[in-house]
């Protein structure tokens, strides 16, 4: 006789359409999770057409039976045939078909996909092949929850699957929480309902086999009209555990909103670009101006409007040595620079929009020169490939960067608004802004003091801004240093170069000094400010030559009214005075007296006196410092902990309560009855399923041991005996009870004893109406 296993049976269509159905519905929602990352319709369709490949490809295999490397390649196949037209929609031919440039797009994502897609800005749309991951991901997600729901013992396994496709668009989300609450819990619903279905073909197939099994009195099988309401009642109290969890959750989460961004992928991933790895370029500002560079155009430009400044690169970062450009590692709102999938919405700043053509000539370096807020970018097909792949944005500072540099001959069309900007008038009106930047990390000497006496008298901040600007401007020189004619101004912006600026009897610098001195003063009246490094060239024509005498810098601030305000600090080019002596009382410039520290301040900043009782507080004993770290990591662990077993802690509490109301009741007889319930409540808990109906010493027979049929005895010959009962024999059967409930789970591990002990199956239906009742009912009484 063959001993080979019995092959599974086919699924029958009503199980076929059902598991499908739940299947699809949870991959659907956890599919959604993603939506964040595209948002793009094409992202929809790519969704629908893989879900439905993959169902195909599923069922196929639970039908024919075929192995899992069949599935693995008839999965592949069908990612090679729809990867194109759905995945990389640019390169498919008349939209339908897979070109060979396509297909190498399409493998070559699979692997270079993922790490692409936390370092680019999202949503990311159809932007090259980003949208491979999530075609492999949904179409494979489809086929191994379906297989799994059609064919394994275990099907609700299932709904690991999409769990696992909910997580991963989680994770390589946006660093803001933007999964809603409902999506959650509908994914939820789903995967209980599964479960409960499951659970319920599984019991109904047991009820029904045992009935088959086991005759009436006339020798007919049982009737097995009452097995649906088994699966029903779990339906229904996972229904209301699920609205009770989702009332407390959504409630929650209104009353206690995620702030501040979470950690994902694209928080963790060190991004390609960092501004720190290259010098600022504030620094080689007067390398423009030399006599070999003065002249050299360094790019053109088609389209410029009048009066626009070319930014380079936005500076907020000031060390005390460098003004540089920020990043994330040094507490900076500029942020991480990201790839731009297609264009930026500037549909929220006020101002006109531009379309320019950039070549660029004398020029190099990473960073691209710009203008007005950046919206896209177009680079000349020659050199299109190495450009967008390298090309990378800030849209906190409005900074544009490639890797490895541009060079010359290079071209690209630029797309940007150049923003409405406040008449002199309107600034002495305008009130700081709510806008981030970096701490300062060293104040120049002699800057705060000078800033007092230009806005002695000025009370509102805009006025304090315009006397501050007008102060500089009219104490400024314009000086570079590179004429031997002109005073020496040394180059340089740092703390001492900026104090220079102001203890110099005559104030001599030039855009770079100034500009840094403007805006660390404007910090200090409390508007954020940033240096912005660039080109002002003249507009002459439809084609303007910007060379390296255009250089420039000058200061953003961030107003309440108008958002980013530009403004140029330096002073106009005029003569400068001869030198004066040395006499402080013959210098033009006030002077500004700081009045000595005061003795209590010296007291309160600096140490106690000696003879003074006042002392500084003890350290924190260090081993008590780790004994309370100790206890603080395990009382959030004990909080974790107590919040997840809470449910189980209220099973547990709930049958003690019913052991405790049996074990009290008033007469032998009801304690026995409850004793023999006890007993038939963890036999359900151990995972034994009595028949239908059973009789006690059917339920006996179930456990098969001899104590248990004993026990039935005992119990049957209580209730249907005509004297009273003994209430000794109460106390023996409740003794026997205990004995029985330890052998039940004598032959089981640590595992399945604690899943008997925290097991619901013996609170289900009527066993809980006693729950609550602190009276027993009359002895005698049904």
């Amino acid at each position: 006789m063959s001993t080979r296993p019995r092959r599974p049976r086919r699924p029958t269509l009503g199980f076929l359409l059902i598991a499908v159905l739940l299947c699809w519905a949870a991959i659907g929602l956890a599919a959604a999770s993603l939506w964040p990352i595209y948002q793009t319709e094409r992202f929809v369709v790519l969704v629908a057409v893989a879900a439905v490949l993959g169902t195909l490809i599923a069922v196929l295999g639970a039908w024919f039976r075929w192995p899992s490397w069949a599935l693995l390649l008839a999965g592949f196949a069908a990612f090679l045939a729809v990867g194109v037209p759905l995945a990389v929609p640019d390169q498919a031919v008349s939209g339908l078909l897979p070109s060979p440039a396509g297909l190498l797009e399409l493998l070559s994502g699979i692997a270079l996909g993922w790490k692409q897609l936390v370092t680019i800005s999202l949503p990311v749309g159809a932007y090259q092949a980003l949208l491979v991951p999530a075609l492999l991901l949904v179409l494979s997600v489809t086929i191994v929850s379906v297989s799994v729901s059609l064919r394994a013992t275990w099907g609700e396994l299932g709904v690991i699957a999409p769990v696992v496709l909910f997580l991963v668009g989680i994770a390589f989300g946006p660093d803001r929480a933007s999964t809603p609450i409902w999506l959650v819990l509908a994914l939820l619903a789903v995967i209980l309902v599964t479960l409960s279905w499951r659970r319920w073909r599984r019991r109904r197939a047991s009820i029904r086999a045992l009935a088959r099994a086991t005759p009436d009195a006339e020798g007919r099988p049982l009737a097995t009209a009452a097995d649906g309401g088994l699966g029903v009642r779990g339906i229904l109290a996972g229904a209301v555990i699920l609205a009770i969890a989702g009332a407390a959750s959504i409630a929650a989460s209104s009353a206690l909103p995620p702030t501040g961004d979470r950690n994902v992928l694209r928080t963790a991933v060190v991004q390609p670009f960092d501004p720190r790895d290259y010098s600022s370029p504030l620094s080689g500002f007067r390398r423009y101006l030399r006599d070999d560079k003065a002249d050299q155009v360094q790019f053109t430009v088609g389209g410029l409007p009048a009066g626009a400044r070319i930014r380079v690169a936005t500076l907020d970062s000031y060390d005390g040595v460098v003004y540089a450009v920020g990043s994330s590692t040094v507490d900076s709102a500029s942020g991480t620079f990201v790839r731009i999938p297609s264009s930026v919405d500037q549909s929220s700043v006020s101002g006109k929009q531009v379309k320019l053509g950039v070549t660029i000539e004398g020029y190099s370096g990473v960073w691209l020169p710009t203008v007005g807020r950046f919206e896209s970018v177009a680079f000349d097909p020659a050199d299109a490939a190495r450009l967008s792949d390298g090309f990378y944005y800030n849209n906190a500072s409005g900074t544009a960067a490639v890797l490895g540099g541009v060079r010359s001959g290079e071209s690209y069309t630029l797309r940007a608004v150049v923003p409405n900007q406040p008449s002199t008038a309107e600034l002495a009106k305008l009130t700081p802004g709510a806008a981030v930047v970096p701490r300062i990390g060293v104040l120049p000497d002699d800057l705060t003091q000078h800033l007092d006496s230009y806005t002695a008298g000025k009370t509102s901040s805009g006025a304090r801004l315009v006397a501050m600007l007008d102060g500089l401007k009219k104490e400024g020189y314009i000086s570079h240093g590179l004429d031997p004619a002109q005073p020496v101004s040394r180059s340089g912006h740092a703390a001492d170069r900026i104090s220079e600026l102001f203890t110099d009897p005559r104030m001599i610098g030039d855009a770079e000094q100034y500009s840094v001195a403007a805006a660390l003063m404007a910090r200090q009246l409390g508007f954020p400010a940033r240096v912005v490094f660039g080109f002002a060239p003249r507009v002459s024509g439809s084609t303007t030559r910007v060379t390296g005498a255009d250089v420039s810098a000058w200061i953003e601030v961030d107003t309440a009214e108008y958002g980013w305000v530009t403004i140029d600090p330096s002073p106009a080019v005029r003569p400068i005075p001869a030198e004066q002596p040395q006499d402080p009382t013959k210098i033009a410039r006030p002077q500004s007296v700081v009045p000595p520290p005061t003795d209590k301040g010296d007291t309160n900043v600096n140490q106690t006196a000696p003879e003074s009782s006042q002392s500084q507080p003890d350290a924190l004993d260090p081993v008590l410092a780790v004994v309370l770290q100790v206890l603080r990591v395990a009382g959030a662990v004990a909080l974790v902990v107590v919040v997840f077993a809470a449910p189980f802690l209220v099973i547990i509490a709930a049958k003690a309560r019913r052991r405790r109301l049996r074990r009290a009741s008033p007469s032998p007889l009801q304690r026995i009855r409850g004793g023999w319930e006890e007993f038939e409540d963890a036999v359900l808990d151990h995972g034994l399923q009595p028949p239908p109906a059973a009789t006690r010493s059917e339920v006996a027979g179930v456990v098969g041991t001899l104590p248990s049929r004993v026990l039935a005895a005992v119990a049957d010959r209580a209730v249907f005996a005509p004297d009273d009962t003994d209430p000794a024999d109460a106390d023996r059967v409740w003794d026997a009870v205990g004995e029985l409930r330890v052998a039940l789970g004598a032959g089981l591990n640590r595992r399945q004893r604690l899943l008997a002990l925290v097991s619901v199956r013996s609170l289900g239906g009527y066993s809980v109406r006693g729950l609550f009742r602190r009276t027993a009912r009359k002895e005698g009484r049904p």
